[in-house]
């Protein structure tokens, strides 16, 4: 199906009168009895309505906003994706010709000091032309003594510490280039670049691949029951492109925990896939509060319990427990019961807090009335 949003010609952020007015005139507009000579009229009759139960339907309409911005985002990252490879592959070869230009300056420079030097000695031609190439690097050289040779001991040393090429690493690390070398003179630190292309050159001596590059992770709210962390449930979740990834909760988990599960992320052609980080959310529950790994109950007492305290029965994770109220207990007191709570991260569990609330009885009892009449006005019998 088409941009729902298009096809009713309303805007992202349009409210649902507004979306539904769009759909009555788009309906009215191309219904098939208003347009009998158009074979195409059903189809984009039906198309309409389409749209409009995808966009009419809260979750529907946030599902397809999730896609659609997803497609979007890929689509970027494959954009740019092929974007910088173009412009890395300009840069590289425009680099190793450099390079070469100067491997081949530097072997010329070489045969001109050498050629003097073998004409005083009587050597032959021969032995003339061989000298250079021992100048300019014995067989067996290794790559990093070739780079050495070249670009210079500072260049070598980074090379050895960015196998991977990686220009983030390069860049950050390029101030380290400024080395002094062996006769004490400062070298400029080596462009991002350059030190690429010297990694490059490393991995093609020692036939060896850089990593694919990682795509970007997803964050996803996964609602859970106090039940579901509890029990330890495994839940499913719903992505923005109709994948279903399953989450099995640990301990540990409460409200804010962000789990992190690899490789259920974006997925992009040649790249790596990305994380999905699933943000833990605990759903309302009638029975209980959650505040970190404890959990939270209300529990009425009447006020003679309160005044003098008794037992009363409290639901628990665990089934109903006894407890003993203390005697003078007002709305502000609590009880803790240990180890009732959500499983924590230490391999135990929060506690239960029972919160006591102090209620009257349902019809006024004229005797507590003058108690109290006589409390306040400090008239005591």
């Amino acid at each position: 199906m088409r941009d729902p949003y298009s096809l009713l010609g309303v805007k992202r952020n349009a409210e649902p009168d507004e979306i539904k007015a769009a759909w009555r005139a788009k309906a009215k507009t191309v219904h098939p009895d208003q347009n009998q000579d158009d074979p195409s009229a059903t189809s984009r009759f039906a198309e309409i309505g389409q749209a409009y139960e995808v966009l009419k339907d809260p979750e529907r309409r946030k599902r397809y906003d999730k896609a659609a911005e997803m497609h979007q985002t890929i689509m970027q990252q494959r954009n740019a994706a092929r974007e910088a490879a173009e412009r890395a592959k300009v840069a590289k070869a425009n680099a190793e010709k450099v390079m070469e230009e100067l491997a081949k300056a530097n072997a010329q420079n070489a045969k001109s000091q050498a050629q003097p030097q073998a004409q005083a000695r009587g050597q032959s031609q021969s032995q003339a032309q061989a000298q250079p190439q021992n100048q300019s690097g014995p067989a067996g050289e290794t790559p990093e003594d070739m780079i050495e040779r070249i670009f210079g001991a500072a260049a070598a040393e980074q090379a050895k510490s960015h196998p991977t090429g990686s220009s983030s690493q390069a860049n950050g690390d390029s101030a380290e280039a400024a080395k002094a070398d062996a006769s004490g003179a400062e070298r400029p630190p080596l462009p991002a670049l350059a030190i690429d292309l010297i990694a490059s050159i490393v991995r093609r001596f020692r036939g060896t691949t850089p990593a694919p590059e990682k795509a970007p992770d997803i964050s996803v709210e996964a609602t859970v029951t106090v039940e579901d962390l509890l029990k330890l449930n495994t839940i499913t979740l719903k992505m923005a492109d109709d994948r279903e990834v399953r989450l099995a909760l640990e301990k540990g988990m409460t409200d804010g925990h962000v789990a992190r599960l690899k490789g259920q992320g974006l997925k992009l052609t040649g790249m790596k896939s990305g994380d999905l980080l699933a943000s833990i959310k605990i759903a309302r529950d009638s029975r209980f509060r959650v505040e970190g790994f404890d959990l939270h109950t209300t529990l009425s007492i009447s006020l003679e319990d309160a005044v003098l305290g008794g037992d009363a029965s409290v639901e628990t994770p665990d089934g109903n427990r006894n407890i003993s109220i203390p005697a003078w207990s007002g709305s502000d007191q609590t009880v803790r019961l240990s180890g009732l709570g959500l499983h924590d991260d230490a391999g135990g569990r929060g506690d239960l807090v029972v919160e006591l609330r102090v209620v009257l009885w349902e019809k006024p009892n004229e005797k507590v009335t003058d108690l109290m009449r006589h409390m306040r006005h400090g008239l005591y019998v």
